[in-house]
């Protein structure tokens, strides 16, 4: 994908799963491998990016590929926001 992503784009997501992911997170980990991720917590990332990022996500966006890196994330929202 040829998205720019912002700087502060990946900050953010990465302080935010950083509260909940132990350890050091690179972009490309995938957050479900690491077993600390449940449902519960897949609806808190998916409110965090809606209300962070004041963005509206659609049913296709959630699928599980747009929520398995920081860079999956960070390309997500910035389809969103332009």
């Amino acid at each position: 994908m040829d998205t720019k992503i912002r700087p502060d784009t990946k900050t953010r997501i990465r302080t935010f799963l950083g509260t909940r992911c132990p350890g050091d997170l690179r972009d490309d980990d995938d957050i479900f491998e690491t077993g600390l991720v449940n449902s519960l917590f897949a609806m808190q990332l998916v409110l965090f990016v809606e209300q962070e990022f004041a963005i509206e996500l659609d049913n296709e966006d959630l699928e599980r590929d747009n929520f398995r890196t920081v860079n999956a994330i960070a390309e997500l929202v910035e389809r969103h926001v332009g």
